[in-house]
């Protein structure tokens, strides 16, 4: 009987020592509503194509989710919950940065020449203020080290993978990266075999140690139908070409 009690007792300590140690760091937040976004892209992002002209009179909307963001914390979120955070808000701080300088052809044509667009210091999340380049590359990159977030994050051009119409949602965000991913390699207006030429996005010239230096690999991972067939049958003698990158704006 006093073992039983004895075990019931250590049972609750380490049971009330957990509830502290939770309680001291936050307990982990499951879910961020990325609702108001998500209604603004519903509206204004159709196929990649985004309608700034029309986004511009919601910018106020824009800004309130940003708001939401600038008050959240990252650090209480479960993984996926964080590397969606950061994703949607690489996305919608890019379009805010086009809706103040719309109209605009490029967003190479935003910023001067030591310091870009990417370079500018706009950024606020979780009471941080980030550049674009810190969130993509100080972050998303190292932190969570996952090659399919190139799929994802948009940079507001066309050579770039087309910006989804919802949110990246935490709950659903590996089927949601793993539709990016195949949706970008098996469009052939983006990358495409012919004969032993494989002719990808300049993308996997750029960040060709996240595709761990084998480009092929990664096709054959995410490649579909007579594309994979014909990757898997002349996969020891595919030479890869970098296509011409366009940084004209995914405007109307």
């Amino acid at each position: 009987m006093k073992g039983r009690v004895r075990r019931m007792q250590w049972a609750f300590l380490i049971g009330f020592l957990l509830l502290v140690g939770f309680v001291s760091v936050g307990w982990p937040r499951k879910t961020v509503d990325h609702s108001l976004y998500g209604e603004l892209l519903a509206k204004y992002v159709t196929d990649g194509v985004v309608d700034y002209k029309a986004f511009k009179r919601e910018e106020d909307t824009l800004d309130q989710y940003l708001r939401m963001l600038d008050g959240t914390n990252p650090e209480e979120l479960l993984r996926n919950e964080q590397l969606a955070l950061y994703i949607n808000a690489y996305n919608a701080y890019t379009i805010k940065l086009i809706l103040e300088h719309y109209p605009v052809d490029s967003i190479k044509d935003i910023g001067g020449w030591f310091k870009g667009p990417w370079k500018i210091r706009f950024c606020k999340i979780g009471g941080k203020t980030l550049t674009l380049d810190e969130i993509e590359h100080d972050i998303i990159r190292p932190r969570f080290k996952d090659p399919r977030v190139h799929f994802a994050v948009n940079c507001a051009s066309k050579g770039c993978p087309p910006l989804i119409s919802k949110p990246y949602q935490g709950p659903i965000l590996d089927q949601q990266l793993d539709r990016s991913a195949r949706s970008f390699l098996n469009n052939r207006e983006r990358n495409r075999l012919e004969g032993s030429t494989l002719s990808v996005s300049k993308i996997f010239k750029w960040f060709e140690g996240d595709f761990d230096g084998d480009v092929v690999a990664f096709f054959l991972k995410y490649a579909e139908g007579d594309l994979k067939d014909r990757l898997v049958a002349k996969r020891d003698q595919i030479e890869i070409e970098y296509l011409h990158y366009d940084w004209r704006l995914n405007g109307k």
